[in-house]
């Protein structure tokens, strides 16, 4: 079977959108690719990328490459660090961009792309999906729309097929994202976008605040 996209997949809310969307251009034609890099919450993260790929009959490729961020420093890959959470203002960019550097795990997205690339590439598969938004690429540069254009410019050169980088909610805030979910039918409930790696969602760390707010806004 020839595929068309490899879906970045950690079982939050963007790339479970993502996972959806590409599902729904290229039914039957998507496979999705979950990364272990060493971060607090790879149980649960795990857990539930695993759940929406089997609702999709969507095969799922488990990779670890948590050695690569062994000694990086940030609150979600070392548990010696506390996560922010009481200071951690949404409503705020001053402060969200604040607490977003306790959090940022320096090129993760670059390397995760990349690992995608090179997957797709040997199988010869188009496009890579990851989950971005225009809501955190204010506070996180690595998610934004000029991140992926300079990453496409980067793959001409370094893949044969020329891999490309496609985000289907790169223009979309996090209330957005969830009414285009339910409207794919995604079960919100199985969403793990908590930093955290408890049994259940913190409910107080910056991701899982974002997730709530979107939720309330649109009346859930």
């Amino acid at each position: 079977m020839q595929y068309q996209a490899l879906v970045l997949l950690s079982g939050g809310l963007d790339s479970v959108y993502n996972l959806y969307a590409a599902h729904k251009k290229w039914p039957g034609q998507v496979q999705a690719l979950h990364c272990n890099y060493g971060q607090r919450a790879a149980k649960q993260e795990r857990l539930a990328a695993q759940y929406f790929a089997d609702q999709l009959q969507v095969p799922l490729d488990v990779l670890d490459i948590s050695p690569i961020f062994k000694s990086a420093q940030n609150a979600l890959t070392q548990k010696n660090r506390a996560l922010p959470t009481t200071d951690v203002n949404i409503e705020s960019l001053e402060a969200s961009q604040k607490s977003a550097a306790h959090v940022w795990v320096a090129n993760r997205n670059g390397v995760l792309l990349n690992i995608a690339a090179c997957r797709a590439e040997s199988g010869q598969i188009p496009f890579v999906v990851p989950g971005f938004n225009k809501e955190e690429a204010q506070t996180f540069p690595d998610n934004s729309v000029e991140y992926i254009d300079r990453l496409n410019s980067c793959f001409e050169l370094s893949t044969g097929q020329r891999v490309r980088v496609v985000c289907f909610s790169q223009e979309m805030y996090k209330d957005d994202i969830i009414k285009a979910s339910q409207d794919l039918n995604v079960n919100l409930e199985q969403i793990w976008s908590c930093y955290g790696e408890g049994q259940t969602p913190c409910g107080v760390c910056e991701s899982c605040q974002r997730f709530s707010r979107a939720k309330k806004s649109i009346g859930l």
